[in-house]
């Protein structure tokens, strides 16, 4: 079965968990599209009522004003009921890398203030370890070089300045670069990610740690739940 598959049987899988009446929070990206699609879809059918919904990016926001959604802020909530969203690596604690679409500050927001968090995703996505998917790191334009110094200096984050099909630095929707550090293995994210936040200049990193509830992964025609 191909990816594409998988990730929309794993996206229908998790919109069986929206129920009306939610906050929820939309993820970003090719997986979490499929889950907007479905519930943007119930939503008009009016088998989903009552719902509000927070967009982890423009793109996501777009798409679901597309059905109607309504739509809030972030700053209009302090807490969310459901977010779904994909990853781009997980592992057996459900230790997430994200950040592959350049939404990963919205999205740990938004995850960090949901009680649940459902992570949709293929077969590729599990690992035993993180690390193989570039770690993405959201910085300060002004900040990057300063960055990209302290990072050589440590010697082993490889960090490299994601650039558009133009030829021009990658812009987050908070107007912020990414820098994508190619790290092979990472043997422990919790005291990585301390490490990184502690370098100023670094909005938020790509390491989502204690935050997933549940993985849910289309794994050839079959759907399994991790968590």
């Amino acid at each position: 079965m191909s990816k594409q598959a998988e990730k929309k049987n794993a996206a229908l899988k998790a919109v069986e968990y929206v129920k009306s009446g939610m906050t929820l929070g939309l993820g970003t990206g090719s997986t979490a599209y499929f889950a907007i699609e479905a519930i943007g879809e119930q939503w008009q059918a009016g088998t989903l009522t009552d719902i509000r919904a927070i967009p982890t990016s423009e793109a996501t926001a777009r798409q679901a004003e597309g059905y109607g959604i309504p739509l809030l802020k972030l700053a209009d909530v302090d807490r969310i009921d459901l977010t779904i969203d994909g990853a781009d690596e997980f592992d057996p604690q459900l230790r997430l890398i994200k950040g592959g679409g350049g939404a990963l500050f919205r999205e740990k927001l938004v995850a960090f203030a949901s009680d649940t968090m459902l992570v949709i995703s293929d077969g590729s996505k599990e690992v035993a370890q993180l690390g193989a998917f570039p770690l993405p790191l959201e910085v300060l334009p002004k900040a990057v070089r300063l960055v990209q110094r302290v990072l050589n200096e440590k010697g082993y984050y490889a960090p490299q300045l994601r650039m558009t099909a133009d030829n021009e630095p990658f812009l987050t929707d908070n107007q912020n670069y990414i820098l994508d550090c190619a790290l092979g293995q990472i043997p422990n994210p919790d005291e990585l990610d301390l490490e990184l936040h502690l370098i100023p200049g670094i909005v938020e990193t790509g390491l989502f740690l204690g935050l997933a509830t549940k993985v849910i992964m289309g794994k050839g025609d079959e759907v399994v739940e991790i968590g």
